[in-house]
């Protein structure tokens, strides 16, 4: 076995590169100490902000704790069997796989069209694209009281309507038209971070892909059907992943735009959690809620991995 001599004077084996490899060279106590020092207070604010939070809403969700009681009384699993038989939990739950599904799809196919069209070479291509990622950065509490104002029966739109003919819907009043509605608005929303997305995807490609299949004929409609959509299938999953997680999490859109009205039609999790937790004081019943949101989430994203191939990256 050899040595090396490092600039401190001490020997230290050199990597053995015996049976055709490289061993792991030992680290010495004295880099482990560093290391540890360096990666401590990370530790420290995760264990703290993190992991400390996790802990003890896992321990509330196990109580009957009303929020303000010095005492939580331990009830174990009965919140989580109560949830199961709660009739308000399936509609909430409805209500967010419909929610979820709109805005996945319409994020996915808006943020893709905007990205071509913004891609091409066009005169003023900074400016839509600033234009375009305005929503983003828009207060969510103020889109959605200017969304309830235009949406009013009496409000811009309805007097639109009108002045062709037609007799505007009560928008907040119909189950179906809210939720449409609130869908709209998420999708409006994130409708410049899914077009950044899909801007650097498209950025990222081969060109040699694209002149060889326009050289063999392919028009504009098959070189995005076949080269430019399956290529970008990994961006594809995270705005996907991004829009699940959004929606599941919804709550500030939701609560100014119909506060989970109208009968329920627009209740997804983060509303009914937030009824049983702080409009009702069942604290510990609301914590459960917001465990088996978590888990949901957990569950549709690793099936949306796996039906993806395991995320397999198609950007080669």
């Amino acid at each position: 076995m050899t040595v090396t001599t490092t600039p401190g004077g001490r020997t230290r084996p050199a990597p053995d590169q015996a049976r055709g490899g490289l061993r792991p060279r030992r680290y010495d106590r004295e880099e482990v100490v560093t290391a540890a020092l360096f990666v401590a207070p990370a530790l420290v604010v995760l264990a703290v902000f993190v992991l400390y939070p996790i802990v003890s809403a896992a321990r509330t969700s196990l109580t009957s704790w009303n929020g303000y009681s010095p005492t939580k009384p331990f009830v174990g699993l009965a919140n989580y069997v109560a949830l199961a038989h709660d009739p308000a939990l399936w509609n909430s739950l409805g209500v967010t796989l419909l929610y979820a599904a709109g805005v996945s799809v319409l994020g996915v196919v808006s943020g893709l069209a905007v990205a071509l069209l913004l891609d091409a070479p066009i005169r003023g291509r900074g400016f839509y694209r600033g234009l375009y990622f305005l929503p983003t950065v828009t207060s969510s509490v103020a889109a959605a009281i200017v969304w309830r104002y235009l949406f009013d029966p009496s409000g811009y739109v309805n007097g639109l309507l009108e002045r062709v003919g037609v007799a505007g819907p009560d928008w907040l009043g119909n189950r179906w038209w809210a939720l449409v509605l609130l869908t709209s608005l998420t999708v409006w929303k994130s409708l410049g971070f899914n077009v950044v997305l899909y801007l650097t995807g498209l950025q990222a490609l081969p060109t040699s892909v694209f002149e060889a299949a326009q050289l063999d004929g392919a028009g504009t409609w098959q070189r995005i059907r076949l080269i430019t959509v399956p290529l970008l299938r990994p961006i594809t999953f995270f705005v996907v992943v991004q829009a699940l997680i959004t929606t599941f999490q919804s709550f500030d859109l939701v609560y100014v735009l119909t506060g989970g009205g109208p009968r329920g039609g627009t209740e997804v999790l983060g509303m009914f959690m937030y009824r049983e937790a702080f409009r009702l004081g069942h604290f510990g019943y609301g914590t459960a809620i917001a465990f088996t949101t978590l888990f949901l989430v957990l569950g549709v994203t690793l099936v949306q991995w796996r039906a993806s191939g395991s995320g397999r990256s198609s950007l080669r």
